[in-house]
């Protein structure tokens, strides 16, 4: 739509107007303008091989530790793999989340450590540590981020897509590695 000055603004935003339907639902139902391809019974089924994390989400940390990129990526493209979808979400997309989830985790362990308040560099007084809003950051990104990927899940999976997801497991994994 064009503003008075001539500008194109506006217009349909990201996320905006109805929800598109589960691809397994459109099945279920039985629905004429279910989108599925149709490819020919292969002789002998093989399983798709997993691409192979990048190096930087398994570099070593400035403390010498690692992060949890490495099997929040695996666990994620398993999750994905069993429901026929790893081909449709690039490993890019995995990464990102892999590495936002995996630097959560990680600035949790630092608020658990240090404390959610830190001390200010002038005047001394109480302020909010810096790592709370980095987590908020990285837990807004990873959601995000695997929002971006259960979209496609919904959109192209022919099975059940619910059950247990490697998001629903990220608390599970900070709380585990607090008891190492």
């Amino acid at each position: 739509m064009a503003a008075k000055d001539g500008t194109n603004r506006g217009g349909a935003r990201p996320g905006a107007g109805a929800k598109k339907k589960p691809l397994v639902d459109k099945i279920a139902e039985g629905s004429s303008n279910a989108t599925m391809l149709s490819f020919p019974e292969p002789a002998e089924l093989t399983g798709v091989k997993m691409p192979s994390p990048s190096k930087f989400l398994s570099a070593e940390q400035r403390d010498g530790s690692k992060t949890e990129a490495v099997k929040i990526y695996k666990k994620t493209w398993k999750w994905l793999n069993e429901r026929g979808c790893a081909a449709y979400v690039s490993p890019q997309l995995i990464e990102r989340y892999a590495q936002a989830s995996a630097r959560w985790i990680q600035m949790e362990d630092y608020i658990s450590e240090m404390g959610p308040l830190a001390k200010h560099p002038t005047t001394g007084a109480a302020i909010a540590s810096p790592f709370v809003s980095m987590s908020q950051t990285y837990l807004t990104l990873a959601d995000r981020l695997w929002g971006e990927i259960y979209q496609i899940v919904k959109e192209n999976c022919t099975v059940s897509y619910d059950g247990g997801t490697p998001q629903d497991d990220l608390m599970e994994q900070l709380l585990r590695k607090r008891q190492t």
